[in-house]
């Protein structure tokens, strides 16, 4: 007789998948260390400019080897490859280990513009290799159960969201404020994510106009090289729902971060909210009218279950993926919200 297997013992049951990491700073390991205590693969070879990060990777993986760079990496015989490296770089480098027949795994954003993204995802269909990017809060029990409210059409028809992700931090590395090496600033630092959830939750419709405004300490961007910290936005879909974004670095909030994803429809509502300030702790409730109902609360361990999944289809033996088309969705509206910085919408 046939068993399920639980996803331990899934791990257990097949070979370990080969993998590479390149780049190994805190949110590099953070992803490899997830990808091994789920025991579904092995670090072959790290790589990182940084001889500490390298250290710090061995200590998770003392048998990998340490590589001089992506190259390197490329020789060992890889099923998979982890990326966590500066933006500017992801584009370039998923391609060319896509095109050596290597899975893709990569931190957000894919690429700094949806020409980058869609490059990286036509690379991907080509090799018929699996390509994945870590857009995390996906993968958060909260957010899991309001995209099941939506599906399931618990919320009546949904006509409108609002999305918020304030970080009383800006990055701590120069690259983020050099627009030709990050793409942009908060928006596809921290937007990135809201758009995603957005469309991910309302099933990828099609966005039909936006509007955003963006400011750089407090005042309207000058010209198009400067790097955004505060950003609002509205997008509407196909179907008419009003999407509302907001985000930023260094915001006076009070508290370290304010993230919330709230979904408004004819029979109901839902709302996920961060709590007490923190980047990782979540509550969800179901909104009624002047009433709530608490889902979920913390703790949560979520962080790691993006590269988790990917490393678990790839040993699965899943290839192309159709649905990394998202990614591209994606990319598209954060462009037209650069694009349209301060502009009158359009009408039809």
């Amino acid at each position: 007789m046939n068993e399920l297997l639980s996803p331990k013992t899934a791990a257990l049951a097949v070979k370990p998948i080969k993998l590479g990491f390149l780049g190994v700073g805190w949110i590099g390991r953070h992803r490899m260390k997830a990808i091994l205590d789920s025991g579904i693969a092995k670090a072959v070879a790290v790589a990182d400019p940084s001889a500490e990060m390298t250290r710090e990777a061995q200590i998770l993986a003392p048998d990998a080897r340490i590589a001089a760079g992506l190259d390197e990496l490329l020789d060992q015989q890889l099923d998979g490859i982890v990326i966590a490296t500066p933006s500017a770089a992801h584009g370039e480098q998923s391609i060319r280990a896509l095109e050596a027949g290597v899975a893709v795994f990569c931190q957000k954003p894919l690429g700094r513009t949806t020409s980058e993204v869609k490059a990286v995802v036509d690379a991907s269909r080509a090799a018929d290799r699996l390509l994945g990017v870590d857009l995390s809060y996906r993968y958060t029990q909260g957010m899991q159960q309001i995209h099941e409210l939506i599906r399931a059409n618990a919320l009546g028809k949904v006509f409108a969201a609002d999305l918020t992700f304030h970080n009383a931090y800006g990055p701590d590395k120069p690259w983020f404020y050099d627009k030709t090496l990050s793409g942009g600033g908060c928006v596809i630092d921290l937007g990135v994510h809201l758009i995603d959830l957005a469309l991910w939750c309302l099933d990828f419709p099609s966005v039909t106009a936006v509007t955003s405004e963006l400011r750089a300490g407090g005042e309207r961007l000058a010209d198009s090289s400067q790097v955004e910290d505060f950003a609002c936005a509205t997008l509407t879909l196909d179907g008419g729902a009003v999407i509302r974004l907001t985000c930023s670095w260094r915001l006076q909030a009070g508290c370290d971060a304010a993230i919330s994803a709230k979904f408004f429809g004819t029979e109901g509502g839902a709302s996920f909210e961060n709590v007490g300030g923190s980047f990782y702790d979540f509550t969800v409730a179901r909104l009624f009218g002047t009433s709530r109902e608490t889902l979920t609360l913390p703790p949560d361990d979520w962080g790691g279950r993006a590269a988790v999944s990917w490393a678990r289809r790839l040993a699965a033996g899943q290839r192309y993926d159709i649905a990394c088309e998202e990614f591209v969705a994606v990319a598209e509206a954060i462009d037209r919200i650069y694009a349209q910085n301060g502009r009158a919408p359009r009408c039809p």
